[in-house]
């Protein structure tokens, strides 16, 4: 009798162990789900506070040369950061084009400072009409519109369109 009584109590504590290490391992598991589903949430809003630098610009009908190179500056800046030189599916390369005194200008993310300097130098005045009183002129910088492409493997801007309104 005295055998069987300390089997059970033995009995009873490798099945409480047993319970314990169970639930130890529902606990790792829910809490890595959860630390997965954070880090996830965290990386999409990081993407989507990067890209916002570029989407800003999208939609508006009234970006100057001066917006268009601090897009350039940006890109740079990223391509410089990651060490990249071309644009490929699954690298955070960012292209910028724009068509600027009526002919297109492709990477200008890679021109120098001096290079981007002479495009302001060259940008040329128009005349449009005044939004304020359509019945006069105004003179100042051409404007122009933006389009941005997101690379579908990144989920980061890789490509920024200007054109002349």
């Amino acid at each position: 009798m005295e055998n069987a009584s300390k089997a059970l109590l033995m009995a009873a504590g490798v099945l409480i162990g047993i319970l314990i290490l169970a639930f130890g391992v529902y606990l790792f598991t829910q809490f890595g789900g959860t630390s997965a589903l954070i880090h996830g949430q965290i990386e999409s809003d990081r993407i989507n506070q990067f890209n916002s630098q570029f989407t800003s610009y999208e939609g508006k009908d009234d970006i100057t040369i001066y917006n268009i190179l601090t897009v350039v500056n940006l890109a740079k800046d990223n391509n410089e950061y990651y060490e990249l030189t071309t644009q490929e599916s699954n690298n955070y390369y960012i292209s910028v084009t724009a068509k600027i005194n009526g002919s297109t200008k492709t990477n200008l993310e890679r021109y120098t400072q001096e290079q981007l300097e002479e495009l302001i130098k060259n940008e040329q005045l128009v005349s449009r009409v005044d939004p304020n009183d359509p019945s006069s002129t105004v003179t100042g910088l051409p404007l122009y519109s933006c389009k941005v492409t997101v690379n579908p493997n990144t989920q980061r801007v890789s490509k920024v369109e200007f054109d002349t309104n």
